[in-house]
């Protein structure tokens, strides 16, 4: 395996541990501010995650993944201040 080959798959590793993290502070809170920090999170390193992996497999379809994460977590956070901001 090349060097490239290898940079990709540890920092591809290095996503999937904060992907974990955000799932953790997703699950455990406690304040709903705290979860939508973690679905942001979760929505920029998973886009990353599909980015490097879609670079290191060759399949570029996951580049097109990539954007739905970000728009659907874009949506959520978009979502929860307008409902924050109409209470």
């Amino acid at each position: 395996m090349d060097p490239v080959g290898i940079a990709l798959i540890v920092v591809a590793t290095i996503l999937l541990l904060c992907a974990l993290a955000g799932v953790w502070r997703a699950v455990r809170g406690p304040r709903t501010e705290d979860r939508v920090t973690a679905f942001v999170l979760l929505g920029t390193t998973g886009a990353a995650l599909f980015v490097v992996l879609a670079t290191a497999v060759g399949a570029p379809a996951l580049r097109d993944a990539a954007i739905v994460m970000v728009a659907l977590a874009t949506i959520v956070v978009v979502v929860y201040t307008r409902r924050r901001s109409s209470s």
